[in-house]
């Protein structure tokens, strides 16, 4: 017998949900390579609310689309943060609504009990800051997935 793996399962859409800090490792690694342009993000400060419509590169799905020698996909999914107190950002021009952002990766920074800083790092030297109450952070697909415009995955050389 053998452990299960993510591709074994069903092929339906994603929905996380993170409370604690070891979720944030797994929820930045499906952000990693996202798009989107600076106009699909929303905080809404009387909700204590902020959210992005992005477009996420598959990445639960890279291994299966190689294997089959098929397209890679992207879906647009819902990437949001409940409880979040006040939010700062660098490296964005808040002024080109059509700037296209890029997560790196998804940090925590704890601070006093459970409060503390969610960092969305973005290529480029970019960065969104979300101070944070508690940790309250989900992940879902919006769409069904589409193939994507690069017929390569998103590679980092180390």
């Amino acid at each position: 017998m053998s452990d299960a793996r993510f591709e074994d399962g069903a092929d339906k859409p994603l929905r996380l949900l993170g409370h604690t800090p070891e979720d944030i490792p797994v929820i930045s690694a499906l952000l990693q390579d996202a798009v989107f342009p600076a106009s699909e993000m929303a905080w809404q400060p009387s909700k204590r609310r902020f959210a992005i419509l992005l477009n996420r590169f598959r990445w639960e799905d890279a291994p299966k689309a190689q294997k089959r020698g098929r397209a890679f996909e992207r879906v647009q999914s819902v990437l949001a943060v409940e409880d979040v107190l006040k939010v700062s950002s660098m490296g964005i021009d808040r002024a080109d609504k059509e700037q296209i952002l890029s997560p790196l990766a998804l940090e925590w920074q704890a601070g006093d009990d459970g409060a503390g800083i969610l960092t969305l790092v973005l290529a480029g030297d970019g960065a969104i800051s979300l101070h944070v109450e508690a940790i309250e952070v989900s992940l879902r697909d919006v769409t069904r997935p589409y193939v994507a415009a690069a017929k390569d995955a998103p590679h980092h050389p180390e």
